[in-house]
């Protein structure tokens, strides 16, 4: 009996150490529940952070893409600017050359007709010498008659130098009166079709520096909108990938005729095509690549028309997570049939055909179904 209660009480003693024990375990269960709670409140709260932190950043960075963009569009205005200018300046300079062309044609056509008077004179005194010289007068004679003629000659013989000149007048036979209005029309042509293709190589000239000019702007706008694209797409690919690296490459070296290929590489994946990927994963590229033109210029609607359909539970998930976080500045429709999708949306919209051949639209406002669940 004596063993029995040295027994009973050493059974005691340990049940009552075990007791304490498992008191003490509860207690530390009850802290590290705590612990646990605190630990994962503190999660959440870095997780917030973490949202606000990236969203300073793109709000900063699109900020200074907006500062970089005005600043752009007033160098280009002060550019067309000083064009306008300067083709102002230009007319002024063409107006004032018309002008002096205007001024100076009289004189041009006096210079002409002095000039064939000119012409006509020496010819005259060539046949007279020709005549003289046909008719044997004495070299001397001549001289003296030239003399004679510079000291007022005599009324006889200016007369005989009438008829000699009429005879030689006839001897000459019909002259055209018209040459020299033909001749002074040719020149008027000749000044206008001058005129005529100086403007057109000015306007060629001035075509061509247009079009050297356009294909500059181009190609800089170009370029601005095929980094910003290639950034966002860099950027947008691995979130929904969970890693791995995409661009854009350019197949030429001239910006305006070279062509646009992706290049994108999973994680894990080292492809040298993308026809090399899945469907999904093609899918998930295109829905990067479409994401990171919206960023360059987003629209206040966006329609999603069965996207996720070849993405797996993990692929849909980040998607959703995309699409949930650029909802807040754009709003989406989207055609699915995939329940985690279904799931961000705030209002549902189907179709169903409760009878036979009669289809019907039935349209679910999600917030309001969860209060009316909880209600229940």
């Amino acid at each position: 009996m004596r063993e029995a209660e040295h027994a009973a009480q050493a059974a005691r003693y340990q049940s009552q150490s075990l007791r304490e024990q498992l008191e003490r375990h509860e207690r530390s269960l009850v802290e590290n529940g705590e612990r646990c709670t605190l630990l994962e409140s503190q999660i959440d709260e870095a997780e917030g952070r973490r949202a606000g932190l990236q969203t300073e950043v793109l709000d900063e960075q699109r900020e200074q893409a907006l500062q970089v963009q005005a600043q752009r569009q007033e160098a280009l205005g002060l550019a067309r600017q000083r064009q306008d200018d300067l083709a102002g300046t230009l007319r002024e300079a063409e107006q004032q050359r018309l002008t002096i062309e205007r001024d100076r044609e009289p004189l041009n056509q006096r210079v002409t007709e002095l000039t064939l008077k000119e012409q006509a004179a020496r010819l005259a005194i060539e046949q007279c010498q020709e005549q003289l010289d046909e008719a044997g007068v004495d070299p001397g004679l001549e001289q003296a008659l030239v003399s004679s003629f510079e000291r007022a000659p005599s009324a006889s013989w200016l007369q005989s130098e009438i008829v000699r000149l009429n005879r030689a007048i006839e001897a000459l036979g019909p002259v055209n009166l018209a040459a020299l209005d033909e001749l002074q029309e040719s020149q008027q042509r000749k000044g206008f079709l001058e005129s005529q293709s100086a403007d057109l190589r000015e306007a060629i000239a001035t075509l061509e520096d247009a079009i050297h000019r356009i294909d500059l702007e181009t190609r800089s706008l170009l370029q601005g909108t095929f980094d910003s694209v290639n950034e966002q797409f860099g950027m947008l690919f691995p979130e929904l990938f969970g890693g791995g690296d995409a661009k854009l490459v350019l197949t030429g070296e001239e910006i305006l005729d070279a062509g646009v290929q992706v290049m994108a590489h999973p994680p894990g994946k080292r492809n040298s095509s993308i026809h090399l990927l899945s469907g999904g994963e093609k899918a998930l590229t295109a829905i990067a690549l479409v994401f990171a033109l919206f960023h360059l210029n987003p629209a206040p609607f966006c329609l999603l028309d069965e996207v996720d359909a070849p993405l797996d539970d993990a692929n849909t998930e980040r998607y959703r997570s995309m699409v949930k976080r650029m909802s807040a500045q754009t709003q989406f429709l989207f055609i699915t049939h995939n329940k985690i999708a279904m799931e961000m949306a705030e209002q549902l919209v189907g179709v169903t055909m409760q009878e036979r051949g009669v289809s019907r639209i039935v349209a679910v406002d999600l917030d309001r179904a969860a209060e009316f669940a909880e209600a229940a």
